[in-house]
């Protein structure tokens, strides 16, 4: 059905691609989904893990794979505990909760940051909690000066609300995928203990920034007071982020997820699927940023018409690449694409050609559709190949996405 829609949305993008071609009569064509990293899909082995996962009652702290999920992941972060909670928005709000116990407690965050954007205003709504947003910078940090200037102006002050909380976001999802550098991130650890303020980092694709920069994760949260970290995005599980801070941040979490509706009973079967996200991470999201970049160069060498960035890695970007809603993948002559030495891969946000592992993605084609036409004719390497693919232009092109 979805092929149908797509073909009859874009007829004259067809018969352009088909007089490029001249050969798309008869050849398959498959409909990929680059709208975010949330669309992987638990490939064979995440579903294996999540029907043999070991389960018990996580509500009572009994579940033995999410606990092994908490330790392994307070292990990687550098953090004493962690706590399993089913999205990264509960893991946001939560740990706004801890940190601000007052009402009209003040939080700074920048005003295009997921937290702020994207998450209802939980914060206010149900914490009661005033976030003052500040200009985020291109490259996703926020002024340092204007920073310290709002930590400030509550101290002692009766009229203005008293600053607790910093929030950060790692990478930054509206700025491009930027990694936030890590001595800008010291910068604001330093300047918040200053003032007697806390750091709270919005890690959902806190991997991503690890992997670009090179580091382990616990480098970059040891800039912070309390961490999140979510799973179903380019790590692949279907449910799942966690919550990681000091034991007593972690105990207060474990009520405030209670109170939230997040407690879980045998949720052993999420938690096994994180493990195996984990487990891929560094392989998998380096092949995701590899495949970012390559799409990207490789669009703009073709048409140069989609608002494709082709960023210097030094930038700290993780995904060039815009809302660019949906792709035709075609076996034709191609203009420009990407190719994997095991087979084809068009790549977008997250580029993983589909593994015996781990989980799949949209990085082309299910594993179903890319086992089956890799029977065809073998592509050639490099950035021009036997594999090709037309994107079709949409109304939410300048919306970009990242990992």
């Amino acid at each position: 059905m979805l092929r149908r829609l797509t073909r009859a949305a874009t007829p004259r993008q067809r018969v352009f691609w088909a007089r490029r071609s001249g050969s798309l009569a008869g050849v398959p064509t498959y409909v990929v989904d680059l709208r975010s990293d949330t669309v992987t899909k638990p490939g064979p082995a995440m579903r294996r893990a999540m029907a043999e996962a070991v389960v018990g009652d996580d509500d009572y702290g009994e579940d033995p794979t999410v606990r092994e999920l908490q330790a392994t992941a307070a292990e990687l972060l550098g953090v004493e505990r962690t706590l399993f909670v089913p999205t990264n928005t509960m893991a946001n709000l939560i740990s706004v909760m801890c940190h601000c116990r007052r009402r009209g407690s003040q939080l700074l965050l920048g005003h295009e940051c997921h937290l702020h954007v994207y998450e209802q205003g939980g914060v206010a709504q149900i914490a009661g909690v005033h976030s003052h947003p500040l200009p985020d910078l291109p490259h996703g940090t926020l002024d340092l000066a204007e920073l310290e200037r709002l930590v400030t102006r509550g101290l002692g002050s009766p009229y203005h609300p008293v600053c607790e909380l910093i929030c950060l976001e790692n990478t930054h999802s509206s700025s491009g995928g930027r990694v936030l550098p890590m001595e800008y991130l010291r910068q604001v650890h330093l300047l918040a203990r200053r003032y007697g303020v806390r750091v709270h980092l919005d890690g959902a694709r806190l991997m991503n920034a690890a992997v670009a920069l090179g580091v382990p994760p616990a480098c970059i949260v040891e800039h912070c007071d309390s961490v999140s970290l979510c799973f179903s995005k380019g790590l692949g599980a279907p449910v799942g982020a966690l919550v990681g801070g000091p034991k007593d941040f972690i105990e207060e979490a474990w009520r405030l997820r209670k109170a939230l509706g997040g407690g879980m009973r045998q949720a052993g079967v999420l938690a096994a699927a994180a493990l195996v996200g984990l487990a891929d991470a560094e392989e998998m999201l380096q092949r995701d940023h590899q495949n970012a970049q390559r799409f990207a160069r490789g669009h703009g060498a073709g048409t140069g018409k989609v608002g494709v960035r082709a960023e210097d890695p030094a930038d700290g970007v993780t995904d060039p690449v815009p809302w660019l809603g949906w792709t035709e993948v075609t076996r034709a002559d191609p203009a420009c694409c990407c190719v994997w030495d095991g087979g084809p891969s068009v790549p977008g946000q997250v580029g993983h050609p589909p593994q015996p592992g781990g989980h799949e993605s949209i990085s082309g084609t299910s594993r179903r559709k890319d086992e089956r036409t890799r029977k065809g004719t073998p592509a050639s390497g490099g950035l021009v190949g036997g594999w090709g693919f037309t994107l079709q232009s949409s109304d939410l092109l300048n919306n970009k996405f990242t990992f």
